[in-house]
């Protein structure tokens, strides 16, 4: 059995005090945290299209670190300015 998110809550200020805002993907991370809480007051279809969504938004979001690992997995990721929209970003649809 997988291990239960963390509380989504306690994960934003845990990005927040670590200063991963610029992760895209901890952000899906966070968007499930808070869709996994929200689950019991939204209808199925609802709940549903909801996880769809967030998955899509992910594969969008693809391999923009490819050739960029260094700089994205060792904590130098700045997002480039002239890429818009950001992947997986609310305009990214």
């Amino acid at each position: 059995m997988a291990a239960p998110l963390p509380d989504a809550d306690d994960l934003a200020r845990l990005l927040q005090a670590r200063g991963l805002e610029s992760r895209p993907w901890l952000w899906h991370l966070l968007r499930l945290s808070r869709l996994q809480q929200e689950r019991d007051s939204l209808p199925a279809d609802v709940y549903l299209a909801r996880v769809q969504e967030a998955h899509a938004d992910l594969m969008r979001l693809g391999a923009f670190w490819e050739g960029r690992e260094d700089e994205v997995f060792g904590g130098t990721y700045r997002p480039d300015s002239v890429l818009a929209p950001l992947p997986g970003s609310l305009d990214d649809r």
